[in-house]
């Protein structure tokens, strides 16, 4: 996914020293899942973030939209400060910024109609209160996302795990919003079905001008749909730039290790395996950046925590 040229300057969203951290069980300390985070998306962006498991990509995806609180930092959305708004104002804000989970069954109430599910939101932000716009504009978004009319009275039991995804994705865009963040959207659907639910990503990205964050395990994925990348290890990014200049031309030595990885699959080339003494999140001092050791800051100094590497040539 590509980003219109002649879009907007000024960023849809910037995001500053975000920083969550989680009580670590049975270790009596916290667990650095964000640290000290900041980026900004242009209109029409597509934003692929990569990582490990327990990178910290679905925290920081979670605190872009709101549904976990940062400890420190801020999130400004169209101007304005997302995390400042509480109660209704928070409510009517989210018709502007939306998320579609990994697992589709798991996010859909199983006890309500596929009607019930994707109107949702506009019943939350009472943005349509007449229940017969609401039902028209289900059927539209049914009709956007490929479904058959029909499956508005069924429920999400009798739908297969593509069509449960499409519904989360009607329902993600059913407000209208700007800016939605994709937590591994296809990671539990096999391959024909991964497929058309990525070009129906597109299609919707280019005709609604929707600026994404693509959280993904699946680097090829990410190659290809997104136009911008960020890396994360242990809370923190550690590169950022084009697609293109991350892929081909690695400058943090974590990028390098996991593209490594990645291509492991292809027989006769070398890797090397990612670094067995990285340190866990448990183990960094208060305020210090989590990422493994044996970095290069500016200068070629050795460091304990790795320097974001700077953005590359990306407008």
């Amino acid at each position: 996914m590509t980003r219109e040229t002649g879009a907007q300057d000024m960023p849809i969203l910037r995001a500053e020293h975000l920083s969550k951290t989680f009580a670590a069980q049975g270790r009596g300390s916290a667990v650095y899942a964000v640290n000290d985070v900041s980026l900004t998306l242009q209109h029409g962006d597509t934003l692929g973030l990569v990582g490990e498991s327990g990178s910290g990509k679905s925290t920081l995806g979670r605190l872009l939209a709101r549904l976990v609180e940062p400890d420190e930092g801020t999130v400004v959305l169209d101007g304005e400060d997302l995390t400042a708004l509480r109660g209704r104002r928070l409510r009517r804000a989210r018709s502007k910024f939306q998320v579609v989970f990994q697992e589709p069954y798991a996010s859909l109430d199983p006890r309500m109609t596929i009607l019930q599910i994707i109107e949702e939101p506009l019943v939350a932000t009472k943005l349509v209160r007449s229940a017969k716009e609401r039902r028209e504009r289900v059927l539209a978004m049914l009709d956007e996302v490929g479904l058959p009319r029909e499956f508005l009275t069924r429920k999400p039991g009798a739908l297969s795990g593509g069509q449960q995804q499409r519904v989360g994705i009607a329902r993600a865009l059913i407000s209208e919003p700007t800016f939605v963040v994709l937590d591994e959207p296809t990671s539990s659907l096999d391959q024909t079905v991964r497929a058309s639910i990525l070009q129906l990503l597109v299609h919707l990205q280019r005709t609604k001008s929707l600026t994404f964050v693509f959280i993904s395990h699946d680097i090829h994925t990410v190659r290809r749909l997104c136009n911008r990348t960020a890396v994360m290890h242990l809370g923190s990014i550690v590169e950022i730039g084009p697609t293109e200049n991350v892929m081909q031309r690695p400058q943090h030595p974590y990028t390098r290790s996991l593209l490594s990885a990645e291509l492991s699959l292809t027989p006769g080339v070398p890797t090397r395996d990612l670094a067995p003494a990285d340190p866990l999140p448990t183990d960094l001092p208060t305020g210090a950046a989590a990422d493994a050791p044996g970095s290069v800051r500016p200068g070629g100094l050795e460091s304990g925590a790795p320097e974001l590497a700077v953005e590359r040539n990306n407008r």
